[in-house]
């Protein structure tokens, strides 16, 4: 399998979004398009074989912050590595243009996702708390 990474359309990032088991809600692509508007942005795609199954995209919420807002690999392709190329792909973007600090956030039910982002560094930072400890939304940084 080769998996080659590439920048990607709001429009492509939309369509492999949209496939991902996890997003509960899923924004429609005016709202992407809307939310990376007239913001530094970075919108990564990973292709294996020539089919998108992993994303990330972000985008600046300060001048020296930036936000991890969509990520995820198709689960047919979990466990190969993608996932941690397309993270520090974009980690190594966002130093590169002055970023100081990544921030992401994850409900509590993804443990997996917790576990990686801890692994490569991340540390909580806050929680947005929900009736259900599940849904609790951690958000975790790191610095660049």
């Amino acid at each position: 399998m080769t998996t080659l990474l590439r920048a990607a359309s709001a429009k492509e990032i939309h369509s492999l979004y949209a496939r991902l088991p996890e997003y509960d809600t899923h924004h429609g692509l005016l709202e992407l398009e809307m939310r990376l508007q007239h913001k530094p942005h970075h919108l990564l795609l990973a292709e294996a074989d020539g089919c998108p199954v992993g994303l990330v995209a972000g985008y600046a919420l300060e001048p020296a912050l930036f936000f991890n807002w969509l990520g995820g690999v198709l689960p047919a392709y979990r466990r190969r590595g993608i996932g941690r190329r397309l993270w520090m792909a974009q980690e190594e973007w966002a130093a590169t243009r002055g970023y100081n600090k990544i921030t992401v956030k994850v409900r509590n039910r993804y443990t997996g996702m917790l576990l990686f982002l801890i692994a490569n560094h991340y540390l909580p930072a806050k929680v947005d708390a929900r009736d259900d400890d599940w849904k609790n939304l951690t958000w975790l940084a790191k610095n660049l």
